[in-house]
């Protein structure tokens, strides 16, 4: 029997993380794998739970606790009804399990963290499709997730922005 992976998607409901999230679905994950979906929250955001959790992020919330709207906004966060209809189908169909963590911070230097905290195998990770000038300036959570993290990490990119 092969192994149970735990792999991590970030997820901020843009629609390069939504397309991260299908991307993992459709290529990465097999029954019985452990998909832990990854929010990084603003370190402004005063959800009721962040003081408890601040430095070690949310436990980990099924899906079935996450779906429930109060669960959901005592971390801050507005569930997005499409990710929940995607990951209670994959958590049908293909028997992965699914979870959610909560983290506030940097998201970068979250994300890193995470794969440490949560012996991620694998993280996936949308782009946003900066241009070089706005990446240089506001910096690139995937390329440094790329470059720091100590897990393997796909970067699913998105439809380039348009120039103004």
């Amino acid at each position: 029997m092969a192994k149970t992976r735990n792999i991590g998607i970030g997820m901020d409901y843009s629609e390069t993380s939504k397309s991260a999230l299908r991307w993992a679905i459709n290529n990465l994950i097999d029954g019985g794998d452990q998909i832990i979906i990854i929010h990084v929250q603003s370190p402004k955001a005063d959800p009721t739970n962040k003081q408890l959790f601040q430095d070690t992020g949310s436990p980990l919330i099924p899906l079935e606790e996450f779906k429930e709207i109060n669960v959901s906004k005592k971390y801050g966060l507005t569930p997005d009804p499409e990710i929940i209809d995607i990951l209670d189908t994959v958590s049908r169909t293909k028997g992965a399990k699914v979870v959610a963590k909560v983290y506030w911070g940097d998201p970068r230097e979250k994300l890193c963290d995470s794969v440490q905290h949560l012996n991620l195998d694998s993280l996936v990770v949308g782009s946003r499709g900066l241009g070089v000038i706005k990446r240089v300036l506001l910096g690139s959570v995937s390329n440094y997730v790329v470059q720091n993290a100590t897990c393997p990490v796909t970067v699913v990119k998105g439809t380039p922005l348009s120039k103004p």
